[in-house]
């Protein structure tokens, strides 16, 4: 079991070569969350996550012997990118396992990062279990993404660096897939200050550590996609699940709509750019899911920055809807020459934006002397949604507005009919 002088052992090991990420106060999301909110910016690392810690520190105690047979590792993306990058650096020859869904942005970093990348299964799990397979057909060293004590001593150094940037700290919260980061980081906390609550955050999708903490043993629960896809793992790691039990006050799930909102709340707010599993943390405190009261010290752990951009824009545009600053109108008129000039006059004296305007005929519930014209408008927000719907009803038009049925990524329904 890991050791508060193995963590700093791990700090002195990898202190040259990892980043030191700050951990600040930010003052964008009082009216969301109790207390005295700090991020600590583990997306700031070179290859976006904090897993390079534990990479790191792991590839530093192999034997000359080891290093020259090369190693192997399964991840879904980050803790890969980590293992590329300094195993490239140190020049040891690295083989990557990744599931099939791994976002491409992750792929490429690591094919970048000098390793050699194999796509295998739809799952974490799958890739782990092809990783073994090969780990001993080909004679290689495995570096473990979360199940190994070099590698959560190493995640532990975010621990040792929270105190140091916020000793006054009450409330630790942080992402929890396989317990790599939260097992280290509360190894530390709770060694130098046992006061301090350590909550874990895991995604609905993948509730495995919870699950085998109900249960007092590691237990397998099969996951779902989920935009948290570097938590998302089936069980806790052998090393990890005893850390868990003990050092760990506390494990809550959160849903998709509520890590949407919070990587669009820190993109928009804070200006950071945050995977799904980093934003887990806030996604909790601002849901209320984990209660801290006014006059405490909360720091969540942003842990990784690595999003799909085409994730990222969806996210986007569904949270701009859901905030009533874009919308799509079905509107029915007349079909007749002027009849879409009136339209775009009314919505333009409104002071709205028309980003996409169509007219369907053919396939759309009208009559045959009518048209539906379909209109993607930009707006300053839901009054002026509303408003605009009030005026092209009050000019005889008829009107519906298409909303989500929920701020999942997903399909809408009519609104307003």
């Amino acid at each position: 079991m890991p050791t508060l002088d193995d963590i700093q052992m791990a700090r002195e090991r990898v202190r040259n070569e990892i980043v030191l990420t700050p951990c600040v106060r930010t003052r964008l999301f009082e009216e969301l969350v109790p207390g005295r909110l700090h991020f600590k910016f583990e997306n700031q690392h070179r290859t976006g996550s904090f897993k390079e810690r534990g990479a790191l520190n792991r590839l530093l105690t192999l034997t000359a012997e080891e290093r020259e047979r090369g190693v192997i590792t399964a991840s879904a993306g980050n803790h890969a990118q980590a293992v590329a990058f300094h195993a490239n650096n140190m020049g040891i020859p690295a083989t990557v396992l990744m599931p099939e869904s791994t976002p491409l942005i992750k792929v490429s970093n690591t094919r970048r990062h000098g390793a050699e990348v194999i796509l295998h299964g739809q799952r974490f799990s799958q890739a782990i279990e092809e990783s073994r397979r090969l780990e001993e057909a080909r004679n290689l060293v495995m570096v473990h993404a979360f199940d190994d004590d070099a590698v959560v001593a190493g995640q532990g150094t975010v621990g040792l660096e929270i105190l140091e940037q916020t000793p006054d700290v009450d409330v630790v919260v942080v992402p929890l897939g396989g317990g790599g980061l939260i097992s280290g980081t509360a190894v530390a906390l709770k060694s130098l200050k046992p006061e301090v609550r350590v909550i874990g955050v895991e995604v609905e999708a993948a509730p495995s550590a919870l699950r085998s903490l109900e249960a007092g043993q590691i237990v397998e629960v099969e996951t779902a996609e989920t935009l948290a896809d570097g938590i998302a793992v089936k069980a806790p790691g052998k090393v990890t699940f005893p850390l868990l039990q003990r050092f760990v006050d506390d494990v809550v799930l959160v849903g998709e709509e509520e890590i949407a909102r919070a990587i669009l709340l820190l993109l928009e707010r804070e200006k950071s750019v945050v995977e799904g599993a980093g934003a887990a943390g806030l996604a909790a405190l601002i849901s209320g899911r984990v209660p801290v009261s006014p006059d405490e010290t909360v720091v969540t752990v942003l842990c990784g920055g690595n999003i799909d951009l085409n994730i990222l824009s969806r996210i986007i545009d569904r949270g701009m809807v859901d905030d009533g600053r874009m919308a799509r109108l079905v509107v029915t008129v007349r079909d007749r020459p002027g009849s879409l000039a009136r339209l775009t006059q009314l919505v333009a004296r409104e002071g709205a934006n028309v980003l996409e305007i169509a007219h369907q005929r053919a396939f759309a519930d009208i009559s045959v002397g009518d048209v539906e014209i379909v209109m993607h408008l930009e707006t300053r927000g839901r009054d002026h949604v509303d408003r605009i719907i009030r005026v092209l009803r009050e000019d005889g038009t008829r009107v519906q507005e298409e909303v989500l049925p929920s701020r999942a990524v997903g399909g809408s329904r009519p609104r307003g009919v």
